[in-house]
């Protein structure tokens, strides 16, 4: 049997430098690759001892629940072969009580082609879209990140769909996050490339280009195609 009590702990692969000298966190995709079945847990012991120190008043369970959140971010550290301070930085951005982050994406038709631009990031494509910004609606977002992203003008027109990444096929990632797909129409603009896309371009559902998996799945494509079949379906969500 490996994992007792007694293993030695191995010392964790040493941690790639940003520029700025900062360690930067592992690629999600091996890490998932090695030990997918780790990534859940974590998120939620480190929201149960967010919630703890959130809301109790005890100087004895807040003392507690400190401890909770640092044995998460070992336990973390271990399981992604990092260093502890690595992992807390990773999963200990959140103060107060902890809540899915919010993705926003763009969805635009033109006949029976959808919009996607190309991300530098990974040279995929994929809705146009990206986290959703204090002090605006998600409707805005989607409208702000189309028009960053393809150089587009355009107008929300319904919302499609709210889903949990968690219950679709994106690769691993350290938050919990829901996913909001809103319909939009172009009222202006021409397309061409922003800060974090290389490329834009419409795309038929049987001619789609490699996907950017963390933003975007080929099941989830298939369903916003669905609304040109039916564009009075009810909007999705899980």
């Amino acid at each position: 049997m490996t994992g007792a009590a007694n293993d030695p702990v191995p010392a964790p692969v040493p941690d790639p430098t940003a520029r700025d000298g900062a360690p930067v966190e592992p690629a999600w995709d091996a890490v998932g690759a090695r030990n997918p079945e780790w990534l859940p847990w974590v998120r939620e012991l480190h929201s149960l001892a967010q919630a703890g120190l959130a809301y109790s008043q005890d100087p004895f369970d807040l003392e507690r629940f400190e401890q909770l959140r640092a044995l998460t971010y070992r336990i973390a550290a271990r399981c992604a072969d990092v260093t502890v301070p690595v992992a807390e930085r990773i999963f200990g951005g959140e103060v107060g009580y902890q809540t899915p982050k919010v993705d926003v994406r763009g969805v635009l038709f033109e006949e029976d082609r959808i919009l996607l631009v190309r991300e530098k990031e990974d040279g995929c494509w994929s809705m146009p879209g990206g986290w959703a910004d204090v002090g605006h609606s998600p409707a805005e977002v989607a409208v702000k990140e189309i028009r960053e992203e393809a150089g587009l003008l355009a107008e929300p027109v319904r919302l499609l769909g709210v889903l949990d990444k968690r219950r679709h096929d994106h690769p691993p990632y350290p938050n919990d996050t829901y996913k909001i797909f809103i319909r939009c129409r172009i009222v202006g603009g021409a397309p061409g490339a922003g800060l974090e896309t290389s490329d834009v371009g419409w795309f038929s559902r049987d001619a789609l280009p490699p996907l950017s998996l963390k933003r975007n799945t080929p099941a989830q494509l298939a369903l916003m195609f669905g609304f040109l079949t039916d564009p009075a379906a009810p909007a999705l969500f899980d």
